[in-house]
């Protein structure tokens, strides 16, 4: 079983990446946009309070609204791609997410189980796709842009908190 040490620097190092990027970019909006954003911060305040459950249901949610929003955003090129590249940053998360919650599940045992292993990998594919989509346009309006890079400094955190949990769970 790994150290209580260890969990609670996963516990952590999740939520540094996640914090600093709440809502601040996403915040006067209405809508299905507003539901996105209430969806991120129940899973951040799931996360914080230890149910990793939770925060994987609503990322989960998340990454829906992000499609369902990019579908209707069809007549703003900007917008659709930038919540295209949301979805899978929030499959990333909820993958995560759930890792975590699989790994307490099954008593914390290491090596890691193949289902928290595999959770770990499917998270490092969205987030691979994640980041070839969620680059910058410059020719973007303005708020799209500053979405588009806080969404990057997420999914680049993210690559970190994945590489950190697989290396600490002892994924091969």
């Amino acid at each position: 079983m790994p150290s209580m040490l260890a969990q609670m620097r996963i516990s952590l190092v999740v939520a540094l990446c996640t914090l600093p990027h709440a809502q601040a970019a996403w915040s006067q909006v209405i809508g299905e946009a507003a539901e996105l954003d209430r969806l991120r911060a129940r899973a951040e305040e799931a996360i914080g309070n230890d149910d990793p459950d939770g925060a994987a249901l609503s990322m989960g949610r998340a990454a829906l609204m992000a499609k369902q929003l990019s579908k209707s955003h069809r007549d703003d090129p900007a917008a659709a791609k930038l919540y295209q590249g949301a979805e899978p940053l929030f499959r990333a998360q909820e993958h995560g997410y759930r890792a975590i919650a699989l790994f307490r599940r099954a008593g914390g045992q290491l090596p890691a189980s193949s289902g928290v292993c595999g959770s770990l990998a499917l998270a490092q594919g969205s987030l691979q796709q994640a980041l070839v989509l969620l680059v910058p346009d410059e020719q973007a309006p303005a708020d799209v842009r500053e979405r588009t890079k806080k969404l990057r400094e997420a999914a680049d955190d993210w690559v970190t908190v994945v590489a950190s949990m697989i290396s600490d769970y002892q994924c091969p």
